[in-house]
């Protein structure tokens, strides 16, 4: 039960006080430090999720982190490849974006980027099927993580649409999961969140 005495005092933002403050982030520091859990149960959404192709969306979620991982990528490569299509749930016109979102604070530029781009990148494989430009990728030819998009797509996202491959289970990237999520390397609230956590 929620004790009301360790709450903030203030109605307005504008009239918040340093130990208002020194509260709120003795429940933030706990709260940010368990995101992954959240994450993991955002992913979970996507499972029996087919919407017409071979596997669910869980599926082809965990099969393209297996297939990273499998190919000796990094944890934080691994975690981007399990999570690339999270947003699948909440932005059907924009997936890639929310993915991108949730990853910014805790990935490097170069993950970022290949998280940002891959569902353009992917499109080379059916766009034209759709009444679509399937070069729309070559806007960013000459970008300097051109090749590590495409090489995302072709080795590990568009293969992972096999009922029959040995995909690893969810709960053998939980651990992943939970350590890339439980301190950012670039947030406006880093400073704070490390002095607390300190503290």
């Amino acid at each position: 039960m929620d004790n009301q005495d360790d709450r903030a005092s203030f109605h307005d933002m504008s009239l918040s006080t340093q130990e208002d403050w020194q509260i709120i982030m003795r429940h933030n520091i706990p709260f940010a430090q368990n995101g992954g859990k959240r994450i993991l149960d955002h992913l979970k959404l996507l499972d029996g999720d087919f919407g017409g192709f071979a596997v669910d969306r869980l599926t082809h979620s965990l099969q393209t982190a297996t297939r990273a991982y499998r190919d000796g990528r990094d944890e934080d490569y691994v975690v981007m490849a399990l999570l690339h299509d999270i947003g699948d749930t909440l932005g059907a016109a924009n997936h890639p974006d929310i993915a991108a979102a949730i990853l910014k604070p805790f990935v490097s530029e170069k993950l970022l980027w290949i998280v940002q781009h891959h569902g353009i990148f992917q499109g080379h494989n059916f766009f034209h099927h759709l009444g679509l430009d399937r070069d729309m990728r070559e806007q960013f030819r000459g970008h300097e993580w051109f090749a590590d998009t495409e090489e995302f797509i072709d080795k590990y996202d568009c293969p992972a649409f096999d009922p029959e491959y040995d995909t690893l289970p969810l709960e053998f990237f939980e651990p992943m999961v939970m350590k890339l999520f439980k301190y950012p390397l670039n947030s406006i609230y880093k400073r704070a969140m490390e002095t607390e956590a300190a503290e």
